[in-house]
């Protein structure tokens, strides 16, 4: 039993001992994305009780943390850093233990495909792959979503495979459900590559009865996993998922989805991701499959059709599927392609195996392995030089560290936002919020856009700037940077070297200096615009906005409420008070709270059709349209108001009324003008 791990184990640690030695040397701080995936951490285990300034606050709050990526790899990351550690580099033992869920997977599978040579091979070739190994020390989910996308995928290959290899088991089911929930918890992009295989076994196994009652069972397992988050989250993972593939892809100018250019841009990467050799000797090891198979038909002038042995279509489909609907996502990414590379490495691994095989009756055993061996070093020491070149060294402490340190300690590590002018990948506002956070602290960092100047030179605490160039060539952020410095209301605390002569500073407010009103102020004036309908809502969405950034940890929202619950204790129907308590509780998506003090207000105001519209769509967004439509359809102006209307049936629709489809038709386009009209 020892000899059947011992490989795995042996590659794992040689790898994961690599690895901590590359973290050792390389003294990069966390850049925009791997620090926000930390901030994610940190949330998660302050939410778990498990980290420093959190505690256990129920299941909602917990849910709440994950508005645009599923919470999964960040209760696995925070619950590391509870026992590992939450600085970076400690936090990184998390991508070990993913690391090892992906070998795990892979050496099952390629076991159960082929051979336990097979296995090995698959694991030596994941563990020195230049695109796989990047990911072990980048902090991002593209590792933990490799290994259970792999998990998933020979799970439901074990479960799909006819009944005579041994498929079909509710065992192998509700191991196949359970990665899939868990690749949809980790990341929703796990979509790309999981879609076409499930799809394809629920269409091939709904026609057994057996089968047909665990594809039942499984789904249910997975809708139970998945559904309480994305009933929390549904509205934000959508319009997060857009900006991220959508938006991102239009920023940064990437190719056409259907273009040529846009279908190989992944493949010219796997000759780099993969490594040279080991592509040379699949190619040539395939090559001389396909040569068999020209021999042993007589070279029929047709192109032969070569069986593939069980369980290899299903890997090619896999791969096949995963690498087109990954290319068909408009943001390009060469991390974004990692769960195929797992794929391709089952297909190179074969290949090895074939020329292993050819090369043992030309050769001997002996010259075929040890011609391996060199080939495997010649991988490795490439691998190597690759990583060792990108090795970040730094003289001293990056500004940043420095900066959120100096700052914590002025501020007593009470609860602070700093807005963040620079933006670089060693100066941004995540990796200030990053090691603002670290070992209990309350330090967020912000960034605000062109259009709110104003309320940063009005409201801002504390503002970093750099000097020179701001690191993003941003006009709008050098303006502020003057702005900030020749306004007399903030003065320079302290500075630190960057980088080509560069200094970044932080300003603070002067004591004496002039204040905007306070935004807890604002926001009750704000709240009842929501009276006058879609021209109060496009307006409080454009100001809430820029005050978050500016209050970072939402402290004007305790005043809002205290304020507001006191003045209701004087005068139950006070329609100010009403409408920021509700704004307050759809701003935290508290449904239920928002729900009953919209229906209050709703019986201070019978005549305005906002509260009900706004209630009934509050009800719909919570997954409740039959109460959504008799909340709606129960308004004594339902029919004269175009939104009311709409929203009341399109609630009907969706719970389930068809009927109602013609009035949703003919009240849609009046809701559309109603907008326009008032905006």
């Amino acid at each position: 039993m020892l000899w059947r791990w011992l490989p795995l184990l042996l590659i794992w640690l040689l790898a994961t001992v690599a690895d901590r030695a590359w973290l050792a040397a390389d003294q990069a701080i966390p850049a925009w994305d791997p620090a926000d995936y930390l901030n994610s951490a940190v949330d998660h285990g302050r939410a778990l009780g498990l980290l420093p300034g959190g505690e256990w606050r129920g299941w909602r709050e917990l849910l709440l943390l994950s508005p645009k990526i599923p919470p999964l790899a960040s209760l696995v990351h925070g619950t590391v850093m509870a026992v590992a550690g939450e600085g970076p580099d400690q936090a990184s033992w998390a991508l070990a233990l993913w690391h090892g869920l992906l070998l795990l997977a892979l050496d099952g599978w390629a076991r159960q495909l082929h051979s336990s040579r097979l296995a090995i091979l698959s694991l030596v070739l994941t563990a020195i792959a230049p695109g796989l190994v990047s990911l072990r020390v980048n902090f991002t989910l593209d590792l933990a979503l490799t290994a259970v996308t792999t998990l998933a995928l020979w799970q439901l290959w074990c479960w799909q495979r006819p009944t005579p290899q041994g498929g079909g088991h509710w065992v192998a089911a509700m191991l196949a459900a359970l990665g899939l929930a868990a690749a949809l918890l980790v990341k929703q992009s796990a979509i790309l590559i999981l879609a076409a295989p499930y799809l394809w076994a629920v269409v091939t196994g709904v026609g057994s009865h057996r089968r047909r009652q665990q594809l039942v069972a499984g789904m249910a397992l997975v809708l139970a996993l998945v559904l309480p988050w994305l009933h929390q989250n549904w509205m934000t993972t959508i319009g997060g998922t857009y900006r991220a593939v959508v938006v991102s892809a239009i920023n940064e100018k990437d190719p056409p989805v259907f273009s040529t250019t846009s279908l190989l841009w992944y493949p010219r990467l796997w000759w780099q991701q993969l490594g040279s050799v080991p592509w040379i000797g699949a190619l040539l090891g395939l090559g001389l499959t396909l040569r068999r198979g020209l021999q042993a038909r007589r070279m029929i002038p047709r192109i032969p059709r070569l069986p593939l042995p069980a369980g290899w279509g299903w890997l090619l489909g896999c791969t096949v599927s995963g690498w087109l609907l990954t290319t068909m996502s408009p943001n390009k990414d060469a991390r974004y392609i990692a769960p195929v590379l797992a794929l391709l490495i089952l297909w190179i691994s074969l290949g090895w195996l074939v020329l292993i095989s050819t090369m043992q009756r030309w050769l001997g055993s002996w010259r075929a392995y040890g011609a391996l061996t060199v080939s495997l070093l010649l991988a490795t020491g490439h691998s190597a030089v690759g990583r060792v070149a990108a090795i970040h060294k730094t003289a001293g402490a990056p500004p940043v560290i420095s900066l959120v340190t100096f700052l914590r300690q002025y501020t007593s590590n009470s609860p602070t936002t700093l807005v963040m002018v620079p933006g670089s990948a060693d100066v941004n506002d995540h990796t200030a919020t990053y090691y603002g956070r670290l070992n209990g602290g309350q330090l967020l960092a912000r960034s605000l856009g062109a259009a709110h100047h104003s309320l940063v030179l009005d409201h801002a605490e504390w503002v970093a700037l750099a000097t020179g160039d701001q690191g993003h060539h941003r006009e709008h952020d050098r303006q502020l940077s003057h702005s900030v410095r020749k306004d007399g209301r903030f003065q320079r605390m302290r500075q630190w070297p960057w980088s080509q002569g560069r200094s970044v500073e932080l300003w603070q407010r002067r004591p004496d200096a002039a204040r905007g009103q306070p935004f807890a102020q604002q926001f009750v004036t704000m709240a009842q615009g929501l009276a006058h309908g879609p021209s109060g809502l496009a307006q409080f969405i454009q100001q809430i906005g820029p005050h978050h950034q500016l209050d970072g940890h939402f402290l004007y929202q305790r005043s809002v409420e205290v304020w507001a619950r006191q003045r209701l204790a004087q005068q139950p129907q006070a329609t100010d008070a009403l409408w920021s308590l509700a704004a307050l509780n759809i701003l935290q998506q508290d449904a239920r709270a928002a729900d009953h003090w919209l229906n209050q207000l709703n019986n201070a105001l019978p005549e305005n059709p906002w509260p009900t519209t706004y209630r009934a769509a509050v009800l719909l967004i919570d997954w409740k349209p039959w109460s959504a439509r008799r909340v709606a359809h129960g308004h004594p102006r339902f029919q004269d108001e175009p939104l009311l209307k709409a929203v009341g049936e399109l609630a009907a629709v969706v719970g389930g009324d068809l009927t109602r489809l013609p009035a949703l038709q003919a009240s849609w386009p009046r809701a559309v003008d109603q907008v326009n009209q008032t905006l």
